[in-house]
C-alpha cells in the first residue's frame, strides 16, 4: 500500500506504470529482478507469532506481512540447531554435505569464535550467486558459520568471503554469557565439572602438606610443588577460555574490523537496525540483497526498556514484540523508498523454539504450538518446523496459505531463479525453487523426501506421497526426554543426537498431514500400508546415502577448540577490548 510520503517521482512512476501497463503493472514488477530482504529470527518457535495461532504475544507487523503474502505451514529447517541450519539455508544443501554437522553431542554448533572450522570456501551461497548477478549484498546480525582458518586475521570463513559486500554484526552469536550478570551458558555443566576437578587437584598438595608439617611421614617438597603446579596449570588451561567468554565470543564487527569487544549488549539491537536501514538507503536503486539475521529471540533476551513488560508472556514475549517492531521499521523503510512492490520479503527462524531455558518457574524460550520437541530435539517437529512468510505484492497472492512441505534450503534455488543465476552443476542441491508453488503454477511441493538430521546422525525421514496428499514421517532415532514424560531435555539442557537416545526398529511412523503433533503412533495393526511405507522410506535412505561424499568435518573436536592464536582481538592479545562506535547511536531509530 502506497502512503502519502512517497515523493513526486514515485507518484509519477506509478502514474506512468498504470497508464502504460494497466493491469499488467504487476507483470512489470515480476519481470524485473526484485530486491530481496531475508529476515531470520534466532530460536523463534512456530507458535510464537499471532499469524500462527498465538494469542498472548502481539506481532502486528509480521502478521501484516503474512496477510499481504504467502504463509507456509510446513516450512522446515534442515537441522534443529543454528549452525547446521544456517549452513543449509545459505547453500541449499544438507549440512552433512559440507561437513557442517557434528558427531559430538557437546559441540553441535561453533562454541568459540577462536575455533578453526567454518562454512567451507568451496561452498556456494545465495549471496555469492546474487553478487555475481549484480546485486549489492549485505548481512546484518548473526553469522555463526566460522571466522578464521589458521590465524586470527585470515578471516577465511568471514561473510565477505561468502558473497556479502557488507557485514555488520556478531561473527558468532548471542549467548547468555554476553550479559555478565547472567548465569553462564556456554558448556555450563562442563564448567562445573572443571571447577570441581580443579578443587580436587588443589586439595592434593594441601593433603600432602599436612602430614609433612605434622611430622607423620616425610613428603618431598618437590612432590608437593609438582602437584601444586599441575593444579595451577590445569586451572589456567581451562579458565583462560571459559573465564573470559564474554570478551572472547561477544564481539561486534563491521566488515573485517572489530568495533566492540566485548559487545555492549544493551545497545546492539539499535545498532543492527540502524545498519539495516542504512543499507536500504544506500542501495535503494537496487537490486540488493539484505539478510537481516536477528539476535532475537535468543537468550539472554536483550530487550529495550520500552518493551519490557509489554507482552502477556514475560520477557520472552517482550523480546518477540521488540523483534516485530524492528520488522515493522524495515518494512516502513521499504515503503518510504517506494520499494515495496519490487521487493521480495521473507521471514523465518533458523530452528524451533528452545524449551529447556528457564528462570525459576518462568519460561525463557519459545512455544512450538502443537508440535513435539523444540530446538536441538533431532527430527521431532517442534525443533524443525519454523515460520515461513513471503511477500511480493503483485506477484504473490495476498493471504495465501500453503500446507505443502517446504524447506529453508529452498531459498537458495528460489533466489537463483529470481536473480537470473544458474544453479551449480558440480554438486547436489537439495532445495527446490519455490516460485511455481508460491505463484500457484503447481499445487504440490517438489520434495518427495526430506531427511532430518541431528548432527551427522539421520533421525527421521519425511515422505510426501506422490499419488495423494499424505505426508508420512518415520523416526529411526529419537532423543530421551528428561525427566521422563517431559517434552524436552530439561536435565541436560540440550538433547543428545547419539548415545542417550532411543533407536527404533521398525521406525516410529506418523501421518504428519493429519497428526502434526506426532501423537498417534502408527503400526501394522492400525495402518494397512505400514510395511509398504517403511520399505519406501528405507529405500529412500539408501539412495540418499549414495549421494553423500566424505568431506572435512568442520565441527571436529580439534576445530571447535578455543585456540589463543586464533582469537580475534581489538588491541594486543590478551588485553583485547575496544568500543569504536563513537556514540553514533543518536542516528538509530
Amino acid at each position: 500500500m502506497w502512503q502519502p510520503f512517497c515523493d513526486r517521482s514515485c507518484w509519477l512512476w506509478m502514474f506512468v506504470c498504470c497508464i502504460y501497463g494497466g493491469i499488467n503493472c504487476a507483470l512489470l514488477t515480476r519481470n524485473s529482478r526484485p530486491n530481496i530482504v531475508l529476515l531470520m529470527a534466532d530460536d523463534l518457535g512456530l507458535g510464537d507469532l499471532s499469524c500462527y495461532g498465538n494469542n498472548t504475544v502481539s506481532t502486528p507487523n509480521i502478521d501484516l506481512l503474512a496477510s499481504e503474502g504467502v504463509r507456509l505451514t510446513q516450512h522446515l529447517a534442515a537441522a534443529s540447531i543454528c549452525t547446521p541450519s544456517r549452513a543449509a539455508f545459505l547453500t541449499g544443501r544438507y549440512p552433512v554435505r559440507a561437513g557442517m554437522a557434528s558427531s559430538s553431542n557437546l559441540n553441535r554448533d561453533f562454541p568459540w569464535l577462536a575455533g578453526s572450522g567454518g562454512l567451507p570456501t568451496n561452498e556456494t551461497t545465495f549471496a555469492e550467486m546474487l553478487q555475481h548477478r549484480g546485486y549489492r549484498t549485505g548481512l546484518i546480525g548473526k553469522w555463526h558459520l566460522g571466522l578464521s582458518c589458521a590465524s586470527r586475521d585470515d578471516h577465511c570463513f568471514h561473510p565477505l568471503n561468502h558473497g556479502f559486500h557488507y557485514f555488520y554484526g556478531m561473527p558468532l552469536g548471542l549467548l547468555g554469557d554476553c550479559q555478565g550478570a547472567r548465569t553462564p551458558e556456554l558448556h555450563r555443566w562442563l564448567r562445573i565439572k572443571l571447577c570441581i576437578s580443579t578443587a580436587a587437584l588443589g586439595l592434593v598438595p594441601l593433603l600432602l602438606l599436612a602430614p609433612k608439617l605434622s611430622g607423620w611421614f616425610p613428603v618431598p617438597w618437590s612432590v608437593i610443588v609438582l602437584f601444586a603446579v599441575l593444579a595451577l596449570l590445569f586451572f589456567l588451561g581451562w579458565f583462560s577460555s571459559y573465564g573470559f567468554v564474554q570478551r572472547w565470543n561477544c564481539v561486534l564487527m563491521r566488515n573485517h574490523e572489530i568495533v566492540q569487544q566485548p559487545m555492549r549488549a544493551e545497545k546492539v539491537s539499535a545498532l543492527l537496525l540502524r545498519e539495516a536501514l542504512g543499507f536500504i538507503e544506500r542501495y535503494k536503486r537496487g537490486p540488493f540483497l539484505l539478510f537481516f539475521s536477528f539476535l532475537h529471540v535468543r537468550v539472554p533476551l536483550i530487550t529495550r526498556d520500552k518493551f519490557v513488560g509489554h507482552s502477556k508472556y514475560g520477557l520472552y514475549g517482550d523480546n518477540v514484540e521488540e523483534m516485530d517492531w524492528m520488522v515493522g521499521k524495515i518494512l516502513q523503510a521499504l515503503e518510504q523508498e517506494c520499494l515495496t512492490n519490487n521487493t521480495l520479503v521473507y521471514f523465518t527462524s533458523d530452528n524451533g523454539g528452545r524449551l529447556e531455558v528457564q528462570d525459576g518457574a518462568a519460561q525463557l524460550g519459545g512455544w512450538n504450538g502443537v508440535h513435539k520437541g523444540g530446538r536441538g530435539t533431532g527430527g521431532w517437529e517442534g525443533g524443525i518446523r519454523v515460520p515461513g512468510i513471503l511477500r511480493w505484492p503483485g506477484v504473490l497472492e495476498a493471504g495465501k496459505v500453503v500446507h505443502e512441505p517446504t524447506s529453508l534450503m529452498d531459498v537458495f534455488p528460489t533466489l537463483s531463479y529470481l536473480g537470473g543465476g544458474t544453479l551449480p552443476q558440480d554438486r547436489v542441491i537439495d532445495g527446490r525453487n519455490l516460485m511455481p508453488l508460491l505463484e500457484g503454477r503447481t499445487t504440490r511441493s517438489h520434495h518427495e523426501f526430506l531427511f532430518h538430521y541431528c548432527g551427522v546422525h539421520l533421525h527421521a525421514v519425511r515422505w510426501h506421497q506422490k499419488d495423494c496428499a499424505t505426508v508420512w514421517k518415520g523416526h529411526f532415532v529419537t532423543p530421551k526426554f528428561s525427566p521422563e514424560g517431559a517434552g524436552a531435555c530439561y536435565g541436560s539442557g540440550l538433547c543428545s543426537c547419539s548415545g542417550d537416545v532411543i533407536h527404533h526398529d521398525p521406525p516410529l511412523l506418523f501421518d504428519i498431514s493429519t497428526d502434526p503433533a506426532e501423537a498417534q503412533e502408527l503400526n501394522p495393526d492400525n495402518e494397512p500400508v505400514f510395511d509398504l511405507v517403511i520399505k519406501k522410506i528405507e529405500a529412500a535412505v539408501r539412495e540418499h546415502r549414495k549421494t553423500l561424499t566424505a568431506v572435512p568435518q568442520q565441527l571436529s573436536a580439534f576445530k571447535v577448540l578455543w585456540k589463543p592464536w586464533m582469537q580475534p582481538c581489538c588491541g594486543t592479545f590478551p588485553f583485547c577490548g575496544c568500543d569504536r562506535e563513537d556514540d553514533m547511536l543518536h542516528t538509530a531509530p
